[in-house]
């Protein structure tokens, strides 16, 4: 063999060893490129394998927390009248002795702060026969506590009025100041309770800001409908001042006046 074909066929061995090597080393950078990429869900792409936009995934809603109560049964002629008791006790005797007069059942709701003061008021309102439910202990935001705080909230206000009425708080609650969230509704729902909203403020509560006995005489009387579930107050005077003759007219206009568990079916 002449010495310039072996020349040539070294040449030669020479570059093919030089394309395989340059060769090699491309396919080991797709593949790492390729490891490295990242993989694309069917969550990440805005198409689907039907080429359609994606919906948003929605908030799943309970299922076991029962809806808020704003209205009695619209279906019937009739009202509710709800008395929270956080405060004082101005009104107390009054409302149980017209109640009275009208041979009516109404409902109460109590905090537990307010029961361990007033025990014989609490005793009063249960052997007359109306509804004690539940306005919690200390009459907190529930949406600014804890979940574990919304429960002592309840469960110490069950165990304090049960102890002194013989009668379970349950199935109702009214969050204090209305203040309430799905989240609220959802750990009250947990251990028992429904939460009960209003149709209609009868803002006796705001007598210290200078409302009178005339305007809230006039905002039950001008908001009555079927179905319509008052909220009124035990700790003010406009609701003794004037609940005799609110009852007289509802009463007289061919409305039933019944408790709350009565009302709402």
């Amino acid at each position: 063999m002449k010495f310039n074909q072996i020349i040539l066929i070294i040449l030669a061995i020479a570059l093919v060893l030089v394309i395989s090597f340059f060769a090699y080393q491309q396919k080991k950078i797709i593949i790492s490129r390729v490891k490295d990429a990242p993989v694309q869900t069917k969550t990440e792409n805005s198409l689907n394998q039907d080429n359609k936009p994606q919906q948003t995934p929605q908030p799943v809603q309970s299922t076991t927390t029962p809806a808020e109560i704003v209205w009695a049964n619209k279906n019937i002629k009739q009202v509710v009248f709800t008395f929270d008791a956080g405060a004082g006790t101005q009104s107390l005797d009054t409302i149980l002795s017209i109640l009275k007069k009208y041979n009516l059942k109404a409902t109460f709701f109590l905090t537990g702060k307010w029961a361990e003061k007033n025990p014989e008021g609490t005793k009063k309102i249960a052997m007359a026969g109306h509804e004690i439910f539940n306005h919690t202990y200390s009459h907190p935001y529930l949406s600014k506590i804890s979940d574990e705080q919304i429960i002592e909230e309840l469960t110490k206000t069950a165990t304090i009025i049960t102890s002194l009425t013989g009668q379970t708080t349950k199935p109702y609650f009214r969050p204090p100041y209305g203040d309430r969230n799905q989240q609220v509704r959802d750990i009250a729902a947990s251990i028992g309770y429904q939460s009960v909203y209003w149709t209609i403020d009868a803002w006796d509560w705001r007598e210290s800001e200078g409302v009178s006995a005339s305007q809230v005489k006039a905002r039950i009387l001008d908001n009555l409908k079927p179905g319509t579930i008052y909220l009124m107050h035990i700790g003010d005077n406009i609701t003794g001042q004037i609940l005799d003759d609110i009852f007289s007219q509802i009463l007289a206009q061919g409305y039933q006046i019944n408790p709350l568990s009565i009302g709402v079916k």
